[in-house]
């Protein structure tokens, strides 16, 4: 554990670290928590994986002053599964680190608000909040008071401007101190977010840590070309054959969703569904039902795939590619975590072709299968018009008698179409 102690954060947090058997601190959490120790602004970049929630919550802890009897840190997530599990990891680290002096909340939508005022009632330490709910607390009701806040934090500032969620931050931010410690934390810096940052940070310290690859060594991607099929009845198809311990099935829109999941339930597939449009209620027992492994099938929009820990994930299926191509990368990193493995299915058609080579110049390498007479078949390319490039991995030649002449896979059937 000596691997964090350099870094001073509270030794009763070493505790945690160590029950979590992480021995040693990511390059995030390396190059980010001396400064945030420090009262700086910082700007958290890196992708899903990095560690980077740790990176604000060790050093979060470390400087609450519990003699002080008032809000001192916010942190706010733009989804309500993200904020759970923000929650989760504060309270973890508290009960590990023996450190229950410190009082945290969560405020969130879709919960009742005049519970979230009465337990407001005594100020806590710490408020984990999502955007909306924050907003109504502090601007609407007053029973959130920010005056002595010292820490802000906006994980995944690239989702909550994506969500519309900036201008109601920017009025909470604005009733915070003015030498409030802003935190950002996000996969990417859009050029929109710049005015935002530019008026609540001083010369922040901006680390963006590059993955070395964009993803595991035990991750392995497969594209199934559409061909003259029907995407909803393939995936159907694909899905049934993998037998999965948990398969994430991603669409590009909350209709898509909800018209698959009908489809997956028709043919016997228990599955539970995922997206912005579910109540609170039915949220809840889905990722209740999820998280025990009750279900095989997830089918879910993007909203699952930035920030959402969802253990014991084997298999992704997307439908189609996502709009943003970033989002493929956040999709195929709910697998093959922790040193485990795991495969990604990409139902793709010649449009995608220009997206898929994108991919390829970011390191991505593919495999090509196909479904024929319900079982997979290993395909040599995905038709003509795709042009793989040099990133694919090559595969390893089979060895030949030294007079034998080598011939290209299928010359029989070119030679009888002469």
């Amino acid at each position: 554990m000596s691997g964090f102690k350099h870094l001073e954060i509270d030794t009763r947090l070493l505790k945690h670290l160590q029950a979590e058997k992480i021995e040693r601190p990511t390059d995030i959490q390396e190059r980010l928590i001396p400064a945030i120790l420090r009262g700086k602004d910082v700007i958290g970049q890196s992708q899903t994986g990095t560690g980077k929630t740790l990176a604000f919550v060790l050093p979060i802890l470390t400087n609450i002053d519990t003699g002080q009897n008032t809000l001192q840190a916010v942190v706010t997530a733009p989804t309500r599964e993200l904020a759970e599990q923000l929650y989760k990891v504060f309270r973890a680290c508290i009960q590990d680190g023996a450190m229950e002096e410190i009082r945290i909340r969560r405020v969130i939508g879709g919960t009742d608000k005049e519970r979230n005022m009465a337990k407001l009632s005594h100020p806590p330490h710490i408020v984990i909040a999502t955007p909306g709910r924050l907003h109504d607390l502090v601007t609407k009701t007053q029973a959130l008071d920010v005056h002595h806040v010292r820490t802000f934090v906006m994980d995944e500032a690239d989702q909550m401007l994506d969500m519309g969620f900036i201008e109601s931050l920017d009025q909470v931010a604005a009733r915070m101190p003015d030498e409030l410690q802003m935190l950002v934390f996000s996969a990417s810096i859009p050029k929109r977010l710049q005015p935002f940052l530019h008026k609540y940070m001083q010369q922040p310290r901006h680390v963006h840590v590059k993955p070395e690859a964009p993803s595991p060594q035990k991750l392995t991607h497969y594209l199934v070309p559409l061909r003259s099929r029907s995407r909803e009845h393939l995936i159907v198809e694909m899905a049934t054959l993998l037998r999965p311990y948990l398969c994430l099935v991603f669409v590009n829109t909350k209709k898509e969703a909800e018209t698959l999941t009908d489809a997956f339930i028709e043919k016997g597939l228990q599955t539970e569904c995922i997206h912005g449009d579910l109540s609170p209620r039915a949220r809840k027992r889905a990722m209740r039902n999820v998280e025990r492994a009750a279900v095989p099938y997830v089918i879910c929009t993007d909203l699952a795939a930035r920030g959402m820990d969802i253990k014991g994930v084997s298999h992704i299926l997307n439908m189609q590619l996502p709009h943003d191509l970033q989002y493929y990368l956040h999709r195929s990193g709910r697998t093959a975590r922790a040193g485990a493995s795991g495969e990604v299915y990409t139902i793709v058609s010649k449009e995608d072709y220009p997206a898929l080579q994108q991919l390829q110049k970011q390191r991505f390498f593919f495999h090509y299968r196909d479904i024929k007479k319900g079982e997979w078949l290993e395909i040599e390319q995905l038709g003509s018009g795709y042009v793989p490039g040099r990133s694919r991995k090559p595969r390893p030649q089979k060895q030949t008698k030294p007079n034998q002449k080598k011939v290209k896979p299928g010359y029989k059937k070119r030679r009888n179409k002469r």
